[in-house]
């Protein structure tokens, strides 16, 4: 790999927020919202949740970490996207999760996840990629 081009996060992108709420006149209908920070790191990806971190919503713990696994599949998937040619070098802190009761489910984590990783990107470089 090239050494001019730098690791992505080039530096601290701190409260992004990955919001997915997709409202239907039925259901199913879709809700995540998260926050995160993407913080320079050692070779890879690497994901965290904070100490402090606030959950707004209720589901059980099970529940809560299949999203929080959905959500580090998006984020994957959208790096292997955004990222191509570019070493990824982050750590991600989870801050912040937003569930629905009713609306939450996997894949809307997933997609939550894909938008943090493009709203960081956009913030890093401009646009995505």
């Amino acid at each position: 790999m090239s050494t001019d081009v730098t690791a992505f996060p080039p530096r601290p992108i701190r409260g992004v927020r990955g919001l997915y709420a997709r409202q239907t006149g039925g259901c199913p209908c879709d809700f995540a919202d998260v926050t995160v920070d993407f913080e320079p790191w050692e070779d890879g990806f690497v994901f965290e949740v904070a100490g402090d971190a606030v959950v707004a919503g209720h589901v059980s713990q099970e529940e809560l970490a299949g999203f929080h696994a959905a959500l580090v599949a998006g984020m994957r998937e959208e790096l292997a996207e955004q990222a191509a040619g570019r070493p990824v070098a982050v750590a991600v802190v989870l801050r912040r999760t937003g569930i629905h009761e009713v609306d939450s489910r996997d894949g809307s984590f997933r997609t939550a996840g894909r938008r943090a990783v493009r709203a960081a990107f956009a913030d890093a470089y401009g646009t995505g990629r």
